[in-house]
């Protein structure tokens, strides 16, 4: 990721205008043991009390890496219940990103979100029609498969 994903100047943008990045090696005691980090790359995305939210491991170009990270920031304000933001950040993977492998979940949770703030139950089955329709084979499709019957 350093020598392809980093220095993309849309990463580098969306990094400095969301993140507080800290780098450490994965085998940096305590750090490393502290938040579980087994290989490298490990990208975790935490909020401002160190809770964490969202994690990849492994190299992600950066049309994947800028997709998971706001799925990590999405993750963030719908664990902290603030699901007008949370959703705003779901909506935008599902608009700019319709392809990327961050998709599924976000459309997933977009249809949750919805659902929380309406109580109106038509959301979910939305998400599990569109995981069926464009992402058949994500385990977010098979998460969604119960949305089916409503």
């Amino acid at each position: 990721m350093e020598a392809v994903t980093f220095p993309d100047n849309k990463v580098v943008e969306f990094i400095e205008s969301n993140f507080i990045p800290v780098r450490i090696a994965f085998d940096a005691k305590p750090l490393s043991e502290e938040f579980n980090v087994k290989w490298t790359p490990t990208i975790i995305t935490l909020d401002d009390s160190g809770k964490e939210h969202h994690r990849t491991v492994g190299f992600l170009s950066s049309e994947e890496l800028i997709p998971s990270l706001n799925l990590g920031i999405g993750k963030g304000y719908f664990e902290k219940d603030e699901l007008k933001e949370a959703l705003k950040w779901f909506e935008h993977i599902v608009i700019q990103y319709p392809k990327s492998d961050f998709t599924p979940e976000a459309l997933f949770l977009k249809g949750v979100v919805q659902y929380k703030l309406t109580q109106d139950p038509k959301p979910l089955k939305e998400a599990y029609e569109d995981l069926t329709k464009n992402f058949p084979d994500s385990e977010w499709t098979k998460r969604a498969y119960p949305y089916r019957l409503l």
